[in-house]
């Protein structure tokens, strides 16, 4: 039997509740498939704060360290924002991705049919959309200095090293093979020097991976394309402000942000999450959507612990529960044949595994 450790990080807001579904899903998947998980149960942002005034607790770093991933819910609260900048819920996050070496995001954003109308995009448009947008999380504009700003001017830097691009094009790649074999790697090499810079670094990775296709498209005409046709991408790759920006794009895309999970990986352990916020007015209420939890842990079966067949299984009771018209409140609109509470489409989905 396999095992494994798994640092769990409920957090903050309906944070325990969508964790707690992930839990028993992965439990049942876990039988299924003959795996063992160890759970350690950690604390970070403002639950962290409120017991150790911290948001990161050494504790909870040293778990995560000695884990083979995280499994994390939400954090933040209007409880928290007056606090000094370093002991807010989010500055914890910042320091276990820092102190993970997590320097790449993979933020998935997938269509529904059964929830197809939930996007803002005409339904013919987005039929079949499966996109993976792997984003470069720990360098570039955000990080780069020096940078200043005065009363009338500022400035910021735009720095990427070789190292640094061709990390996280193996990333990219690696998830390439796994999907429909195709990376689209977004640039303004038009302009920019560090867009040329990872045009060539990415070139040269993509030698090694002759199975995969490679194309470049500057990142005005890719946010245009995706709207226009979204079905051409399959793995965007890009660096961290572009990424920022069209992972956020591709999310109301598809229309369901309840539903989407992402990953921060590629150092010493991987962080999986759902890509939504702690959303305090409706915790504790049991109306809270645990999906994009719940397939945050696929996400962590396949890529932390290499267990394909597990993250397929979660993935395909998920389109299960939804094509037989199970919903939570916040996606009840479109097609409800049974509105479910946030154990209750944990239930479902863990009945389906167990057929």
């Amino acid at each position: 039997m396999k095992r494994y450790k798994i640092c769990v990080i409920k957090g903050d807001g309906i944070g325990p509740e969508i964790v707690d579904e992930a839990i028993k899903v992965l439990e049942a998947t876990s039988l299924k498939f003959g795996l063992e998980m160890e759970y350690d149960y950690k604390l970070m942002g403002g639950a962290a704060y409120d017991v150790f005034a911290e948001p990161l607790p050494n504790e909870t770093l040293d778990s995560a360290l000695s884990s083979d991933a995280v499994l994390f819910g939400a954090i933040g609260g209007a409880k928290w924002d007056n606090l000094p900048r370093d002991k807010r819920p989010e500055s914890g996050l910042l320091k276990l991705r820092k102190g993970l070496e997590a320097f790449a995001n993979l933020r998935p954003a997938v269509i529904y049919d059964e929830l197809v109308e939930a996007s803002t995009i005409k339904p013919e448009v987005l039929r079949d959309v499966d996109i993976l947008v792997v984003r470069e999380l720990t360098g570039g504009i955000y990080f780069g200095q020096p940078r200043e700003k005065t009363e009338d001017s500022a400035f910021n830097t735009m720095t990427y090293t070789r190292a640094e691009i061709e990390r996280i094009a193996k990333i990219g790649f690696e998830a390439a093979l796994k999907r429909k074999k195709r990376v689209c790697m977004v640039d303004k090499a038009n302009v920019l020097e560090t867009s040329q810079l990872w045009r060539e670094v990415v070139s040269e990775v993509a030698k090694r991976y002759p199975d995969v296709s490679l194309e470049f498209m500057y990142v005005d005409n890719a946010a245009m394309q995706l709207v226009r046709n979204p079905r051409q991408f399959d793995v965007i790759l890009t660096e961290n402000l572009f990424g920022d920006i069209l992972s956020d794009e591709a999310s109301m895309v598809v229309g369901s942000i309840g539903l989407l999970p992402s990953a921060s990986m590629g150092g010493k352990v991987g962080i999986y999450e759902p890509i939504h916020g702690s959303a305090p007015d409706i915790a504790g209420q049991g109306i809270a959507n645990p999906i994009a939890t719940i397939l945050s842990a696929a996400m962590m079966l396949r890529y932390a612990l290499n267990e394909e067949k597990a993250a397929t299984c979660i993935e395909n009771a998920v389109k299960t529960a939804l094509s037989q018209g199970y919903r939570t409140k916040d996606i009840a609109a479109y097609g409800a044949k049974e509105i479910c509470t946030t154990s209750e489409i944990g239930d479902v989905i863990v009945k389906i595994i167990e057929q």
